[in-house]
């Protein structure tokens, strides 16, 4: 996720960011695998509510479903249209709340930071 890539390849890369991180179905199915198949980055990343933790599930999503670097990302996200950026955004809020709930029932999560505002 926090890999640099050739001047080269960020081209494609950013082309192929957009393109992934503008369909929030396929956005989102990569977000669902995030949550099943890294649990230890979910907990180090997800239950600290001082982060962001939308960004965060993005980036995961785009390095586990497509190989490309969070800064590319990043960049990415600037190009997307707004009703883009808020299907992509009620994804993420749906696939942490899945996490979440599903500690929470197990009496398995502490969330950081919970009693701050």
């Amino acid at each position: 996720m926090w890999n640099k890539v050739s001047k080269e390849q960020e081209p494609e890369m950013l082309k192929t960011a957009i393109e992934f991180t503008g369909d929030h179905e396929k956005y989102g199915q990569a977000m669902k695998r995030v949550i099943n198949e890294w649990p230890v980055s979910c907990e180090n990343n997800l239950t600290d509510l001082s982060t962001n933790r939308k960004a965060w599930i993005g980036h995961a999503a785009c390095c586990l479903e497509i190989g490309i670097p969070e800064y590319i990302i990043r960049s990415a996200w600037g190009k997307l249209t707004d009703e883009q950026r808020i299907l992509a955004n009620k994804q993420a809020d749906y696939y942490i709340n899945q996490w979440i709930e599903k500690h929470k029932a197990g009496n398995q999560l502490k969330l950081f930071n919970e009693n701050q505002n």
